[in-house]
């Protein structure tokens, strides 16, 4: 109480603004606004580098068990605290020291509501309150922090501090391991606070964040002295007292100090990895391989018809003597074939044309929005051509998946898939499927982008009977399309006669002595 009234008798005597100014860098208040800030600046580029790894903060879907389901919701950090208490500092150190690979950084920012014209003109002079609970869109907010501990893809509006508005364009964030929730009104919600696992306030003495919300503001937000001072004392200072300060109670920890007290994230990290150690958020590749043994192949798989064409391309392609230039060449035929057949699955409705000569003619034609193809990377794009050769204006999308040579996890590391996706028939491309694990994953991508399931079909070269029963097990409405089932995936996950690495053989690039058909590939299991 003595630091508030110290902060108090600063900011409304002339003297203390005087005595602030030593404080904050050298800014002259007739000048236009230094730089766009916005509420994912924090997190632009979504990297956070460390001397340990790198870290992605835009998140990616967490392990899926052998059901397709999540295994275990993410466990999610709410970090509460005074404007420019260091909660950020906090989250990024627990980050860095945690030193798990996929984590997600939401700030509380980037739910302010949209201001009316009105308002706009408020927030202009410093006449709005942006530290009341009224300021946040907690619905759009609770919403968003649900899906994401859920694993789904979400949309985060960007606020924009210079113009007080929204940017039209909104990023994609996806769940993970760990999320960290950090806002002045994080513990305000009821509904948001039954989302979080675990409660820190940042308690940092309101000296301390006046002058660093004084650096902040003028130096990022191109506001002037006066201003500032004008809104913490209408507003900030009145806010924290009512709202923020009597949450502390509902902290499972307090941290004084803020970003400094090394002591308090040590403990908060520790408790942060017992958890996730009890969740075991792993991928059961044990599991995978034997829930479907000695089961018939499912109804939803569809096998090109082994002609004697069709056998031969096999053996030519199958040959390890065969050469790069034979072997693109009959694997291009077959994915020509394998598309065509895939099309055939896609709805389609009655269409009466007129011919040439006059006579009405009852035909069909494609009965939907749009056809999507969608390629795991690597080897899944050299389907491509096949899909853009019979589907005049299809939409490409790319996923990659690589697999953590330490756990054995598939993990999503790259993601571009066209806007409106989520009507679309969605073809889903991969060369190999051996354990199904990257196709899983991939399908779970389309679905967490509302993506229905019917709609998706995964067409595939050559699939192991394992990859076939785990991606018809998970999604039984998910098509599966392909030129031929082999039995086995050894201990190595090869497929089993199989037909080798196929990204290295098609683009003549070498596989280390342990390679996976998919590790590879797409590259994971």
């Amino acid at each position: 109480m003595e630091n508030e009234e110290r902060t108090s008798s600063v900011s409304n005597s002339g003297s203390g603004e005087g005595s602030l100014d030593r404080l904050l860098p050298s800014v002259s208040t007739g000048l236009s606004p230094r730089k766009r800030t916005t509420s994912q600046c924090k997190s632009e580029p979504p990297l956070l580098r460390t001397s340990k790894r790198t870290i992605y903060t835009a998140g990616r879907p967490p392990w899926y068990n052998e059901h397709g389901a999540q295994s275990k919701d993410a466990f999610v950090i709410g970090l509460c605290g005074g404007s420019a208490s260091g909660k950020t500092t906090v989250a990024r150190k627990i980050i860095e020291d945690l030193d798990v690979p996929w984590v997600v950084l939401l700030s509380m920012d980037s739910f302010y509501k949209v201001l009316s014209p009105e308002q706009q003109t408020r927030a202009a002079s410093n006449d709005y309150n942006f530290d009341h609970p009224d300021a946040f869109d907690f619905d759009l907010l609770t919403h968003t922090l649900h899906k994401l501990k859920q694993g789904k893809s979400v949309k985060i509006p960007v606020y924009d501090f210079t113009t007080h508005g929204r940017q039209k364009e909104w990023k994609t964030v996806y769940g993970a391991s760990v999320i960290i929730f950090e806002g002045i009104m994080a513990f305000a919600d009821k509904k948001l606070l039954q989302l979080l696992d675990m409660k820190i306030f940042v308690d940092t003495d309101s000296d301390i964040r006046l002058v660093r919300r004084l650096r902040r503001d003028i130096t990022e937000r191109g506001r002037d002295i006066e201003g500032v001072i004008k809104q913490y004392n209408k507003f900030v200072k009145p806010a924290f007292e009512q709202y923020i300060e009597p949450t502390m109670r509902l902290a499972d920890i307090v941290v004084p100090r803020g970003g400094g007290n090394m002591v308090a994230i040590d403990l908060i990290v520790q408790h942060v990895h017992s958890q996730l150690e009890e969740r075991k958020l792993r991928w059961d590749m044990a599991a995978l391989a034997s829930a479907h043994q000695a089961q018939p192949l499912p109804q939803t798989l569809s096998v090109l018809e082994s002609t004697p064409q069709v056998r031969g391309m096999h053996t030519i392609i199958r040959n390890k003597e065969t050469s790069r230039d034979e072997f693109i060449f009959y694997s291009k035929r077959l994915m020509r074939l394998l598309i065509e057949r895939a099309l055939s699955f896609l709805p389609s409705q009655v269409r009466v044309v007129q011919t040439p000569q006059g006579e009405d003619y009852e035909g069909r034609t494609f009965h939907g929005k749009m056809i999507t193809g969608v390629s795991i990377l690597r080897a899944g794009e050299t389907m491509e051509p096949a899909l853009r050769a019979v589907c005049k204006d299809v939409r490409i999308g790319k996923i990659l998946i690589q697999t953590n040579q330490d756990t054995g996890e598939p993990e999503l590391h790259y993601l571009r898939l066209p806007k409106d996706i989520s009507e679309d028939h969605v073809i889903l491309m991969d060369c190999t499927v051996s354990t199904g694990a990257a196709a899983m994953m991939a399908v779970r991508v389309l679905l967490d982008h509302d993506v229905q399931e019917d709609k998706i079909l995964l067409v595939s070269l050559l699939m192991a009977e394992m990859g076939v029963h785990s991606v018809a097990y998970a999604f039984p409405q998910v098509k599966i399309i392909t030129t031929a089932v082999d039995k086995k995936v050894n201990d190595l996950f090869h497929i089993i006669p199989g037909i080798g690495n196929f990204g290295d053989r098609y683009f003549g690039t070498d596989a280390p002595p342990d390679w996976s058909d998919e590790e590879m590939d797409e590259p994971s299991y």
